[in-house]
């Protein structure tokens, strides 16, 4: 199986470029992934409180990682919920069908 092509794509963070080669089918993925890193540098950078590229590079990465975990163990929940339920629900008919049989002996 053959490699996708790679291409060089610049993208800008704080005002920095980077290079970077990414397949072709990725580009548009990875520009819009770091536009919204960007725009999370520059609302750490607005504070005032984290100088330095590299700094405010970490605690992006962090407030970005926090959010990723909070985000899979909300839908780790709402899935849990949401097979509890169905338990219930097939708990339910096996009953309602246990009792219908039991009445039409």
């Amino acid at each position: 199986m053959s490699q996708p092509e790679s291409q060089p794509v610049t993208i800008t963070l704080l005002d920095k470029e980077f290079n970077f080669n990414c397949p072709a089918d990725a580009e548009a993925e990875l520009l819009a992934s770091a536009d919204f890193l960007n725009e999370k540098m520059l609302e750490i950078r607005k504070t005032g409180k984290v100088l330095g590229l590299e700094r405010i590079a970490v605690m992006a990465a962090l407030n970005l990682a926090h959010e990723l975990l909070q985000s899979k163990q909300a839908n780790t929940s709402n899935i849990e919920e949401r097979l509890r339920h169905l338990g219930n629900k097939i708990d339910q008919a096996l009953i309602n069908e246990t009792q219908t049989a039991n009445s039409d002996s």
